[in-house]
C-alpha cells in the first residue's frame, strides 16, 4: 500500500513511479514529485520502483495569468 496526496492506494506487483503517473493520466512534464520527502528527477521515473509504504505527493503545473 502506497499514501498518494494523502489517499492509501493499493497495487499488485512492482511498478516504476513513471508507469503509475502515466496509468493514472498524469502528464510527466507537467507535474513534480516527491517520494518519501525527496523530489523525484523526472529522468528517473521509469527507474524509480514503488515499494510498500511509500508516501508520495504529485503537483501538477497549472497555468494561467
Amino acid at each position: 500500500m502506497i499514501r498518494v496526496n494523502g489517499k492509501q492506494e493499493t497495487f499488485e506487483g512492482t511498478i516504476s513511479l513513471k508507469a503509475y503517473v502515466e496509468k493514472k493520466g498524469y502528464r510527466p512534464e507537467r507535474i513534480a514529485v516527491e517520494r518519501n520527502g525527496e523530489i523525484v528527477p523526472r529522468n528517473r521515473y521509469g527507474e524509480t520502483l514503488l515499494a510498500d509504504g511509500d508516501v508520495l505527493e504529485i503537483v501538477s503545473f497549472v497555468g494561467g495569468g
